[in-house]
């Protein structure tokens, strides 16, 4: 029977409206966590905006500088269509969050840069431990995480409360950056090896990892401040049930020892701010850094630094882990492993289809099978897939379309995951130097639409300059004739003048901007 004429022009509307939501959903992409997703890949391939030719073109650049109250260690999260019912300019707007070490949290209009809200959590923590490390202040260190469905925010605030340090985590609501049920203190213990109980120290505990949202759980990792008070600071994964804030019954401790030869336990979780992963599982992964400088207290359960390690999702058990045979050489130098992240790569072809790639201060770049990590060969050889030398990495690794950005040293490289007729990788290109005057390495993130248009972004470390400016840099994803990805633009960014504590900096590319926060910044880059 046919539609009247009526219910056709219905049919019509509706389906003209879907389009034009479909449409706009295409170019209105969230980045609700570190590094885009739970594999930490650092991945948009949904940008239809930014192509080679229109980045390299006259038409790119700054459009919108915003004023924010301090440093900037965190990366933006974008959130479109979000209803702010108050503040200068209510109505729905495409938002930009930006947390600061000032223990603020900044909803901002993507596109104009207006500030639309100004939420302060309390006031940081000057120096801590005299730390100078990321600092002068510590408030918001780690990235906070999104739930897109739940419209709520998590985010972990160190503040002083009556004179001593404090963590509390949050959960905000994204129209009004008001808590939607009480902060919970962070608080846990855990039993020693001599079964006596090491309590949760927020004085000594650094929270500098972003946090990870998965499985209806809220996770964080915890490190120290310069590696300083280490007979009192050691490796936490916390983990909190989403929503209600309740802590869950269990927590890992990476090092257990009631002991060690210079009082000296750590084994922290840092990875200069990436944030752990999780394979869809809900298995956690994270890089643990140094511990004893003497070399001798890795056991692999009671204390395991220098590792990878897949956490079962309740943070019960250690489920696998991955150690260099050469780790009491890696204690003794100060050379962490966990200067830099995991990432899980999305599947492969063959027969080893689940990967995770890390690399630390050394420049070693492992990857490892994440269904049975390789465990710990003292003398070696590791029980690895394949690796490769990256340079010095306080970094972490992007993907797309089977290939892997490596940005150790002064270079992102880009590297061909080769599945046959076992995994190989294959050095396809190598870009131009970032410069940068702090230690090596640097975090980038991709962009593309679909296969095509793949651009590598990054942000350098800062210059030598006053007040040490950084730069935005982005490179052809397609290799060139001559094995170089090509630079399509190199800009201003920002400055850090804090120079001796590393700029963590994520570039984050969606619905044709590039935004970069650092010192009481934020920057948006666009079409003009």
């Amino acid at each position: 029977m046919p539609f009247p004429v009526s219910h056709k022009k219905t049919l019509l509307a509706l389906l003209t409206v879907g389009l034009f939501f479909s449409g706009c959903q295409k170019h209105h992409e969230a980045i609700t966590t570190y590094h885009y997703d739970n594999l930490r890949t650092g991945w948009n391939q949904a940008e239809h905006e930014l192509t080679f030719e229109k980045v390299q073109s006259a038409h790119f650049g700054l459009i919108q500088n915003v004023a924010l109250d301090d440093q900037v260690d965190t990366q933006p999260l974008v959130m479109p269509h979000v209803d702010i019912p108050t503040g200068p300019s209510p109505g729905v707007h495409d938002v930009v969050y930006v947390a600061t070490e000032g223990d603020s949290v900044y909803a901002i209009d993507a596109s104009s840069g207006e500030i639309l809200l100004h939420a302060k959590f309390g006031n940081p923590v000057p120096t801590p431990l005299g730390c100078n490390n990321n600092g002068p202040n510590v408030g918001i260190n780690g990235t906070p995480v999104i739930d897109r469905e739940a419209r709520t925010m998590y985010v972990i605030v160190y503040s002083l409360q009556g004179g001593s340090p404090e963590y509390r985590i949050h959960a905000l609501d994204l129209s009004s950056l008001t808590d939607k049920v009480p902060p919970v203190v962070v608080s846990a213990s855990h039993k020693l090896s001599n079964n006596s109980n090491f309590q949760f120290n927020a004085r000594f505990q650094r929270q500098r990892p972003a946090l990870l949202l998965s499985k209806g759980n809220v996770y964080a990792g915890f490190g120290s401040f310069c590696d300083f008070s280490a007979n009192a600071s050691r490796g936490w994964l916390l983990g909190w049930t989403a929503g209600t804030l309740t802590p869950l019954a269990a927590n890992q401790l990476n090092d257990t020892q009631a002991t060690s030869p210079d009082s000296f336990f750590l084994s922290s979780v840092w990875m200069s701010g990436y944030g752990p992963a999780a394979d869809p599982d809900g298995n956690i992964y994270f890089v643990t850094g140094n511990s004893d400088y003497s070399g001798t207290t890795y056991d692999g359960s009671s204390n395991i630094q220098e590792s990878v390690v897949k956490l079962a999702p309740d943070l019960s058990k250690v489920l696998d882990i991955f150690t260099p045979s050469n780790q009491g050489n890696l204690d003794q130098g100060d050379t962490d492993f966990g200067s830099g992240g995991a990432m899980l790569v999305p599947p492969q072809e063959g027969g080893t289809p689940h990967l995770v790639a890390a690399a630390g201060k050394d420049g070693r770049m492992f990857v490892l099978d994440r269904n049975s990590l390789g465990g710990y060969t003292p003398g070696g050889p590791d029980k690895v897939v394949t690796q490769a030398n990256i340079g010095g990495c306080w970094c972490g690794e992007s993907y797309f379309h089977h290939k892997i950005v490596s940005s150790g040293g002064s270079n992102a490289i880009l590297w061909k995951i080769k599945t046959s007729p076992g995994v190989s990788l294959q050095n396809e290109a190598t870009s131009a130097g970032i410069g940068g005057a702090q230690d090596p390495g640097f975090l980038t993130s991709v962009s593309s639409e679909d296969e095509h248009h793949p651009i590598i972004w990054a942000v350098s470390r800062p210059d030598n300059s006053s007040p040490a400016d950084i730069s935005l840099f982005a490179f052809k994803g397609e290799p060139s004739s001559g094995g170089t990805l090509d630079t399509l633009f190199q800009g201003p960014a920002g400055n850090w003048p804090n120079t001796g504590g590393n700029s963590n900096l994520v570039p984050v590319v969606v619905n044709g901007k590039v935004y970069v926060a650092s010192y009481k910044q934020l920057r948006i880059f666009g079409l003009h």
